[in-house]
Order: structure tokens, then C-alpha cells, then sequence
């Protein structure tokens, strides 16, 4: 069974959400004071193994883990472990992260070492004042730890950066010139 949209357009690439979480709280993102989802509506990692399972047997070869933000879940490597396991027995072909990157540099060995080859990390500033006030109580500097520990362990990185008129469109070109010195 494959999965097409109504477009006629095969499916094979899954997004799962797998906490609504986050370290940070990015003023386009999160309230400050964010109501989260009761911990038992939340799927187990079993239940999102079993629900990726699912997908993988109709066609799914992509799997992206996100968030909130997935780094912050407990045992996420356990999941990320299993997933990467399915490689070799599945028509999976990748998993891969979208992070804030607050946690790169805790888990850049470990995501490498369990199957994750690539990461979109979601970077819309590398001044550290406007970084703060983006993301309320972010560190800039332990991002870019992160992204280059991540980039030590062979992890292809990606940024991903939300655009906001009178507050970052000028520094597009920077963050391009410093994304280009990192050797993404």
C-alpha cells in the first residue's frame, strides 16, 4: 500500500512531532508561559515507533524528527536508536532533526553514532543580544557549539532561519558569510 495525496503525488517522507516542548520560547513560536499537552496525551516512543512502523510499510522512507523541541525528550536517543535499526530491514532510508540546537553539543556523538547524518537547525540571528531577546533565555554561544560539534561528527547542518521585517533582515547576508566559514 503506498500513500498518495490528492495530487497524485506518492508520499514518502514523514514528519513527527514527537514533543510539544521546548527549551526555548521564541517570540513567533511560544508564549512565555506555554500550556502544554497533559504528559499522558502524549504518544510514548513506543506508539511513535509502532505509528512510524505504520508509515514505513506504506512507503515511507524519510523520517524527520521535530518539536517543540525533540532534544529535550526523554530518551529520544532510545527511539532514534530503533528508527536507525530499520535501515537495514525497511525501505527507510533516513532519519533526520530539526532542533534548536541548544542540545547539539550534548548529543552531536550520539545522534551520529545512531543513524543521523543530517540536521535542520533553526537559527534566525548570530547576535547575541537579539538572539536573547528572540528566544527570551537562549544562549547563542551553546548553539553554536552544538552546530559545530555536530559538524565534527560528520553531521551535515542546515539553517533554517524565519525572516522579520525591522529585525533580522539585514543580517541575512552575515549569516550566510558565517554559515559559508563553518563549511555547511
Amino acid at each position: 500500500m503506498s500513500l498518495i495525496d490528492q495530487h497524485n503525488r506518492l508520499i514518502n517522507y514523514l514528519r513527527i512531532s514527537v514533543t510539544d516542548r521546548c527549551d526555548l520560547r521564541c517570540l513567533y513560536c511560544m508564549k512565555e508561559n506555554m500550556t502544554f499537552l497533559p504528559k499522558k496525551e502524549i504518544l510514548t516512543l513506543e506508539e511513535i515507533e509502532r505509528l512510524c512502523d505504520n508509515f514505513i510499510d506504506m512507503g515511507v522512507k524519510k523520517i524527520r524528527l521535530t518539536g517543540g523541541e525533540p532534544l529535550i525528550r526523554k530518551d529520544i536517543i532510545k527511539l532514534i536508536k530503533k528508527l536507525n535499526s530499520k535501515k537495514y530491514s525497511t525501505n527507510l532510508n533516513e532519519i533526520t532533526l530539526t532542533t534548536n540546537g541548544s542540545l547539539l553539543e550534548k548529543y552531536a556523538k550520539n545522534l551520529k553514532e545512531n543513524g543521523i547524518n543530517r540536521i535542520n537547525v533553526s537559527l534566525d540571528t548570530i547576535n547575541s543580544t537579539k538572539y536573547n531577546e528572540i528566544t527570551k533565555f537562549g544562549n547563542i554561544d551553546k548553539v553554536i557549539k552544538g552546530i559545530k560539534e555536530s559538524i565534527k561528527n560528520n553531521i551535515q547542518i542546515k539553517i533554517n532561519t524565519v525572516v522579520m521585517k525591522n529585525f533580522n533582515e539585514n543580517e541575512l547576508e552575515a549569516l550566510i558569510l558565517w554559515t559559508n566559514n563553518l563549511n555547511i
